[in-house]
């Protein structure tokens, strides 16, 4: 019961209500309350036993959260995380770290000044099929990494909205920073690095506004190297219809390569494969099936709440990075960002 922690969330969209709040409830912790403007989602995350709260000073008065996890659009980033870090909960914020790189930058300033626990919510890093892959890669098993390849997309059209009657703010340039670059690429540059431990140092960027009727990107390309030189691709879009093969995660080296199919997402399961370099042989790697990246991420979060000799994996100022490194593709494609 100790390691059992009281969460609160900012912002209950479709992320916190059907991924973040389910994951809070299977790893053993609380949801203690909610903080949302929309009558609608306070009544959702009611029903399900916390408490609403409309602002979030009510939030921030509720003594038995400790932790918080902020997922409002990403405008809101900043101001929810300042005020979170002067009152010294513990924030998991999602990504991308916020809407513009001077947010970011403002952010992990107050997280500096305030010394609290933080981290980006990437959590495609605790995705038990990335971390078998992960284990693979330190194992040896590719020799020399050479190349990560990535193709993570899904269709987002103008209609969609996590409550009915609202607004799509991923399509709107002022709250949400850009379009699919700035929403899915972080997730590929954050994975690299987990991967091959190693982060991107060099990028450049293609964008489109294809198919989509709206005024941010629908679709992008970055390709980038990393500081040891192994190369990455990242192919991102609102534009790929959800019943075409959307997502793939791919790790070449000397040896071999790994293979991860429907991996990518907010939901448990996909698969892993493992191709010998000098056979042609697959092999099928195990790894939890069960485990959503979103439950994993809860426990391990909750785990270095607890014990901060396990903070090392969370980093601010790496985060930081990422989100200089989009800014960066926007920059080289010459596309409009916040």
């Amino acid at each position: 019961m100790a390691d059992r922690v009281g969460w609160g969330i900012v912002g209950y969209g479709w992320v916190a209500r059907d991924y973040m709040a389910p994951g809070i409830r299977a790893a053993g912790h609380r949801l203690i309350a909610v903080c949302d403007p929309g009558e609608a989602s306070r009544r959702a995350a009611e029903a399900e036993g916390a408490r609403g709260h409309a602002e979030l000073a009510g939030l921030l008065a509720e003594p038995e959260v400790e932790a918080v996890y902020v997922a409002t659009p990403n405008h809101l980033h900043r101001g929810a995380v300042e005020a979170l870090a002067a009152a010294g909960k513990a924030v998991l914020c999602e990504k991308p770290m916020a809407a513009s790189l001077a947010d970011a930058e403002a952010m992990a300033s107050a997280v500096r000044g305030s010394g609290i626990f933080y981290g980006t919510a990437f959590d495609q890093r605790h995705h038990p099929g990335h971390r078998a892959m992960r284990a693979a890669i330190e194992a040896g098993r590719l020799g020399t990494v050479t190349a990560v390849r990535i193709v993570y997309a899904c269709w987002l059209d103008r209609a969609w909205a996590s409550f009915q009657g609202q607004d799509n703010w991923r399509i709107d340039p002022a709250q949400a920073g850009g379009g699919a670059l700035i929403d899915l690429a972080p997730h590929g540059l954050d994975l690299v690095d987990f991967l091959v431990g190693d982060c991107v140092t060099h990028i450049a960027a293609l964008t489109q506004a294809k198919a989509q009727d709206y005024a941010v990107d629908d679709g992008a390309l970055l390709i980038g190297q990393t500081g040891s030189g192994v190369l990455a691709s990242l192919h991102v879009a609102y534009n790929c219809p959800d019943r075409l093969p959307r997502r793939r995660l791919e790790v070449l080296g000397t040896r071999g390569q790994l293979t991860a199919t429907d991996t990518m997402g907010q939901v448990a399961g996909g698969s892993v494969t493992f191709t010998d370099g000098s056979t042609g042989a697959v092999e099928a790697l195990t790894f939890d099936t069960q485990a959503s990246p979103f439950l994993e991420q809860v426990r391990a979060f909750g785990s270095a709440l607890r014990r901060p000799e396990e903070r090392a994996a969370y980093s601010a100022e790496r985060d930081l990075h990422t989100m200089r490194l989009i800014a960066r593709a926007y920059g080289h494609a010459g596309a409009r960002v916040a």
